[in-house]
């Protein structure tokens, strides 16, 4: 069994002037981690649900591209070209392995990172972890009320690829534009 551990969040988040949603998760996993990018799991369904939602190609995962730099940066292009911001609402706390039921201690994110450059519109929580410690630790501070998603994690099994990837497009579609369904 898993130890606790004190992790801090170990990369950047992905934003910029024209970030107009900002996609919240709550901490990487140990893939995430050891990826240094977000949802590095290959099961998790993050990647293939925002392109199909922005209308794009799924990014190549790591053993796809020449090398993970390249995969890393072919994800923060696609969302950035579509105004997308995403970083995760802890910074740093204790957990075990991957499991957010595990987290502890929490220490938010520096949300003013993005908020003070970015003209958000929306925060969009990845799963109900991210939404309960964006209400706790961030809400107030982003002055904005989260819409909290289901989660694009494999151990979200009751939602179908197909209903999550509806599901976030309507979500989505008001502060993407024209992005077309794949």
């Amino acid at each position: 069994m898993a130890e606790y551990q004190h992790i801090s969040h170990g990369f950047e988040p992905v934003f910029d002037e024209r970030s107009r949603v900002l996609v919240l998760g709550s901490f990487p996993s140990v893939l995430s981690r050891a990826h240094s990018f977000y949802y590095g799991n290959p099961q998790n369904r993050f990647w293939r649900v925002m392109a199909a939602c922005l209308g794009e190609e799924v990014p190549p995962n790591a053993a796809g591209a020449v090398s993970e730099e390249m995969s890393i940066e072919a994800k923060r292009r696609m969302l950035l070209r579509h105004g997308v911001a995403l970083w995760d609402v802890i910074e740093s706390c204790d957990i075990k392995g991957s499991s957010d039921a595990s987290i502890k201690h929490v220490v938010p994110a520096r949300i003013d990172r993005i908020a003070g450059v970015a003209q958000l519109e929306a925060v969009l929580c990845n799963g109900g972890t991210a939404g309960r410690l964006y209400r706790r630790h961030l809400e107030e501070r982003v002055g904005l009320v989260a819409q909290v998603l289901p989660s694009t994690s494999p151990a979200n099994a009751s939602w179908s690829y197909e209903r999550l990837q509806a599901r976030w497009q309507e979500a989505l579609l008001p502060y993407i534009g024209g992005a077309a369904v794949r």
